[in-house]
C-alpha cells in the first residue's frame, strides 16, 4: 500500500490575529466611555455616588465579558475557517490528514477560546475595579464638601445657642437685681410710713431718731456688703396690720418701735391666726383664758402684745429703736417675761447668748418642764428688722470667753466624749462645736454640729458666710487650715482677735492641747474663714 505523505502541523504554525492589541484598544473604549458616564451629571443616580457607580461598573462589566467572549468566539470561528482551508488544500494536494492530527486541531480551537474567555474575564474584573475606585474617590470628595458645608451649619447654630444662653443669663441677672431694688424701695417706704406714724404719736424728738435710722438703714442697703441678704421682710399678712400696730404703739408710748412689733409678729406667728402675736397667756390678757391660742381677737391679740413689749422695752432701758443690746434683752424678756432683764442685768450687765441659755434652762428644771421659752428669740425676731441687721457679723466675744476657758486641756475627751464618740478621734472640730453648742449657737443654727472640717466649710458656704484667706476675721470667726498646702482643708479653730497683721486663736487637738496660736494675716496655712451670723 502506497504510503500516504501527511503534513506536518506544528505548534503555532497557524496564526490568528492579534487579539490582545484588539482587545486592548476595546479595553481603553470601555474606560473612556465609563469616565465619561461618571462625570456625566445627566447620568448620575438621584442616590449616593457609590451606588451609581457601582451599579454602572456592574453593567459595563457584563458589557465587556460579553464582547469578550463574543471575540473569543469570532476568532475561534476564524481560525477553525483557516484550519479547514488548510485541510482543504492538503487534501487537494493528496495529502491525506490523520485522524488524531483533527482531533489536535479541535483540542487546541477549544483550548484557544477557553483561554481567549478567561482573558477576557479577567481583564473585565480589572476594569471594574478601576472604575469602582474612581467612582469611591469622587463619592469621598462630594462626601467630604457636604461634610464641611453640615459642620459649618453646626458651627453656626453653636454660636447662635451661646449667644441666647448668655442673653438669658443677662437678663435673669438684670431681674435679680431689679427685685433687689423693689425690695429696697419697699423697706424705705416702710420705714417712711414708720417715721409718719412716729410723728403723729411721739412728736419730733421721735421724727429725728426714726429719720437717723432710715438714713442709715438706707446707706446700708445701698452701699454695704452682701449681708445685708440676712434681712427677711415680713410676710403681708404683717403688713396688713399696719395701721392697727401703729394705733396701739403709739397709743402705749412706742410709736418708733413699729417695726419691732412687726417683727415680734412675725416670728411668732407670720401675722396668722386669731392670735397672731400669741399674747393669750400674756398679764395683760384680762378678757380670754390663759392658755394658748385662746384669744379669738386678732385686734385685742395685738393691744395685749404691744403692752407687753412695751413694758419690756421700759424694763430694760431702751433708748431708740438703733439700741440694739437693750432691744435684744428686751426681746429675750418678752419670751420669757420681764424677770429675766433684772436677773441679766444683775448677774452680766444686760443680755448674753450664754445667760439667755442659763435662764431657760434654769427655769425648765424648776419647773419640771423639758424646756423653757426661745433661746435664742432675739437672734430668731431680729431676722425681720430692718434696723438690726447691720449688727449682724461683727463677731461674737462669748464663743472666745468659752474657748479661752478650755485652754491647757489634753487629749480633748470631753470635746469627743460629748459629741458621742466612745474613743478619741482628730477632735478640733468637736472642740468648736462643743463651744457653739455651750453658747447655744447650735439649736439656733448659727453655727453646724460637726465632727468634720469638710462639713462645717460645706455649712458656711451654703450660708454664704465664706471668706478666703486674705480675709481680716474679727473674733468669733471660724477659721480652717490647710497644712500640706494640697487644697485639703485639715483643721480648724476659732478666732480670738485680730490687729490686721496677725490672727490669734484658739485650738483645740493642736498637738493633743487645747492652746493659743499666731498666724499672719494671709498666711499659707490658712484655708479661710466662716462668718457666723451672732
Amino acid at each position: 500500500m502506497p504510503e500516504i505523505k501527511t503534513r506536518q502541523v506544528q505548534k503555532g504554525t497557524i496564526k490568528s490575529l492579534d487579539r490582545a492589541a484588539a482587545l486592548t484598544c476595546r479595553m481603553k473604549d470601555v474606560q473612556t466611555r465609563t469616565k465619561d458616564l461618571v462625570d456625566d451629571p445627566r447620568t448620575r443616580s438621584s442616590r449616593s455616588p457609590d451606588e451609581y457607580a457601582s451599579n454602572r461598573i456592574t453593567g459595563m462589566a457584563k458589557d465587556t465579558g460579553a464582547d469578550a467572549v463574543y471575540a473569543a468566539e469570532k476568532t475561534a470561528t476564524w481560525s477553525a475557517g483557516k484550519i479547514r482551508h488548510a485541510v482543504h488544500q492538503a487534501q487537494e494536494s493528496g495529502y491525506a490528514i490523520p485522524v488524531r492530527a483533527r482531533s489536535f486541531v479541535r483540542i487546541r480551537r477549544k483550548k484557544l477560546a477557553e483561554k481567549e474567555q478567561v482573558a477576557a474575564r479577567q481583564r473585565s474584573i480589572r476594569t471594574f475595579a478601576n472604575s469602582r475606585q474612581l467612582a469611591r474617590t469622587k463619592g469621598k470628595e462630594k462626601a467630604i464638601r457636604e461634610f464641611a458645608k453640615q459642620r459649618t451649619v453646626v458651627d453656626s447654630r453653636k454660636r447662635s445657642m451661646q449667644s441666647v444662653r448668655i442673653t438669658k443669663r443677662a437678663v435673669r441677672r438684670t431681674g435679680r437685681m431689679a427685685q433687689r431694688t423693689a425690695r429696697r424701695m419697699r423697706d424705705l417706704i416702710r420705714n417712711a410710713k414708720a417715721m409718719i406714724d412716729a410723728i403723729s404719736a411721739g412728736g419730733i424728738v421721735c421724727f429725728v431718731i426714726v429719720l437717723v435710722c432710715i438714713l442709715f438703714g438706707a446707706a446700708f442697703y445701698f452701699f454695704g456688703d452682701d449681708s445685708s441678704a440676712n434681712y427677711t421682710p415680713v410676710s403681708p399678712e404683717v403688713e396688713a396690720y399696719s395701721a392697727v400696730i401703729s394705733k396701739y404703739a403709739g397709743q402705749y408710748g412706742i410709736g418708733e418701735y413699729t417695726e419691732l412689733v412687726k417683727a415680734v409678729m412675725m416670728q411668732e406667728s407670720g401675722g396668722r391666726g386669731t392670735d397672731p402675736m400669741q399674747a393669750s397667756e400674756s398679764g395683760y390678757n384680762k378678757k380670754y383664758p390663759h392658755s394658748p391660742g385662746s384669744i379669738k381677737d386678732p385686734e385685742y391679740s395685738i393691744q395685749c402684745g404691744v403692752q407687753a413689749l412695751a413694758s419690756s422695752l421700759k424694763e430694760a432701758r431702751c433708748k431708740n429703736p438703733m439700741d440694739m443690746d437693750r432691744i435684744r434683752l428686751a426681746l429675750q424678756g418678752y419670751n420669757y417675761g420681764n424677770g429675766y432683764i433684772s436677773w441679766a442685768i444683775a448677774r452680766d450687765g444686760g443680755y448674753t447668748v450664754e445667760n439667755a441659755s442659763d435662764f431657760s434652762d434654769m427655769q425648765a428644771k424648776k419647773h419640771g418642764w423639758k424646756s423653757y421659752g426661745d433661746k435664742q428669740y432675739p437672734a430668731h425676731v431680729l431676722r425681720y428688722y430692718p434696723y438690726g441687721n447691720y449688727n449682724y457679723g461683727i463677731g461674737n466675744g462669748k464663743i472666745v470667753s468659752v474657748a479661752a476657758q478650755q485652754i491647757g486641756n489634753r487629749g480633748g475627751q470631753k470635746f469627743w466624749s460629748w459629741y458621742g464618740f466612745h474613743g478619741r478621734v482628730e477632735w478640733c472640730a468637736c472642740f468648736v462645736s462643743w463651744c457653739s453648742d455651750q453658747c447655744g449657737y447650735i439649736k439656733a443654727g448659727i453655727m453646724p454640729k460637726s465632727a468634720g472640717v469638710g462639713g462645717m466649710i460645706s455649712f458656711y458656704k451654703n450660708k454664704h458666710q465664706w471668706q478666703t484667706r486674705s480675709y481680716k476675721p474679727s473674733a468669733g470667726d471660724v477659721i480652717f487650715f490647710d497644712w500640706g498646702g494640697d487644697g485639703s482643708p485639715d483643721h480648724v479653730g476659732l478666732v480670738e482677735k485680730c490687729d490686721g497683721r496677725t490672727v490669734y486663736t484658739i485650738e483645740g487637738n493642736s498637738s493633743d492641747t487645747c492652746r493659743r496660736r499666731s498666724y499672719p494675716v494671709g498666711g499659707r496655712q490658712i484655708y479661710g474663714y466662716g462668718v457666723p451670723k451672732y
